[in-house]
């Protein structure tokens, strides 16, 4: 492909986060976590936001899956709210640059400090040394492409990340300390927390796609009625009392905490309001505030999903804008680092 012409600089502060498309669909804990506040930042920042299918390959699932889980993700990020005339929606493969940064940042990337990564070491625990791949041991710098790349000055990032952004920041520092100033050496943007996300059925544990049981876990892709369900049969106590008590009331607390997020009202504003009430009473409540605001996306995702015509020209598009810029700094790089130039 013929080089494109440099994009010019955008006075916004520029943002960038991907998301794994790990799962057939992204749970409650992704969308208030994340994706929701995405669309919200997306009016003040230069947003570049990505499906991270490299970064998936590390799980080594079916070719067949991981093509739909691709367009799934993407579809659930677009009918949630981001919008790509003020944001760009890539896939992450769709940008060899990507994995052309990558090779530039091993090369100056030591093998110690690789080692020391501590999501590295806890995986490569459970996996065992040979089935250990090299793609999770180079995975945080691959992270650090994806972020340099685009020349990112801020990063939404959760505590689970914070140690492979400080290898991108080292990165940074270490490369414009050696060849000039090229990248910026990015913030974490925190996100504003809305507490953690707990699995229904299992409330000491954080909702996630890996639940020992799916009746724990909201989908935004699941039908309205099986998610109402799921908030119907969620494990609360032997209590009767609506209070929030993470200790002694985590699955209340729980309950409690995701209807303050979907309502914006106080979690003390809402023990009054259900002061003498039943448990069945909250946990309807709490369905119907998530579905009034899941059931649109589901819908509209679903739609881009059975089309396919607009979801294909979003991410073309998108593509093409993640590109010019990705090209841009593999250029400069490669000029810095000495590669000769074809």
């Amino acid at each position: 492909m013929p080089d494109q012409p440099t994009p010019a600089p955008t006075a916004l502060p520029r943002v960038l986060s991907l998301v794994q498309p790990t799962a057939d669909s992204l749970h409650l804990g992704n969308y208030l976590g994340a994706l929701r506040q995405f669309v919200d930042l997306q009016h003040s920042v230069d947003g570049f936001f990505g499906v991270a299918d490299l970064h998936a390959l590390n799980e080594l699932p079916e070719p067949a899956v991981l093509r739909e889980r691709t367009r799934r993700t993407a579809a659930q990020m677009i009918a949630a709210g981001l919008d790509p005339e003020k944001s760009t929606i890539f896939v992450q493969s769709h940008i060899p640059a990507h994995t052309q940064l990558t090779w530039v940042l091993d090369c100056y990337t030591g093998f110690g400090q690789a080692s020391r990564m501590t999501q590295f070491k806890d995986k490569s625990a459970k996996r065992g040394f040979d089935s250990t791949n090299l793609g999770l041991f180079t995975y945080p710098v691959l992270m650090a492409a994806d972020i340099l790349i685009y020349k990112a000055t801020r990063v939404p990032v959760g505590e689970d990340q914070r140690q492979h952004l400080e290898l991108t920041r080292d990165l940074a520092e270490r490369f414009n300390a050696r060849f000039g100033e090229t990248f910026p050496v990015p913030e974490p943007h925190i996100l504003a927390s809305v507490g953690k996300i707990q699995d229904l059925q299992n409330p000491e544990a954080k909702m996630s796609k890996s639940a020992t049981s799916p009746a724990g876990v909201v989908e935004l892709l699941e039908d309205p009625k099986k998610n109402a369900k799921k908030f119907k049969s969620a494990v609360t106590d032997s209590g009767t009392e609506i209070r929030f008590d993470e200790e002694n009331k985590p699955g209340v607390s729980n309950l409690l905490r995701i209807l303050a997020a979907f309502t914006g009202r106080s979690i003390p504003e809402l023990e009054a309001e259900f002061a003498g009430k039943m448990y069945g009473h909250l946990k309807v409540a709490v369905a119907d505030a998530v579905n009034d605001t899941l059931a649109p996306i589901r819908e509209r995702a679903l739609a881009l999903l059975a089309e396919g015509t607009e979801l294909d020209r979003i991410l073309a598009e998108g593509a093409e804008k993640a590109e010019a810029v990705a090209q841009a700094t593999v250029r400069e790089v490669y000029d810095r680092v000495g590669l000769l130039a074809r």
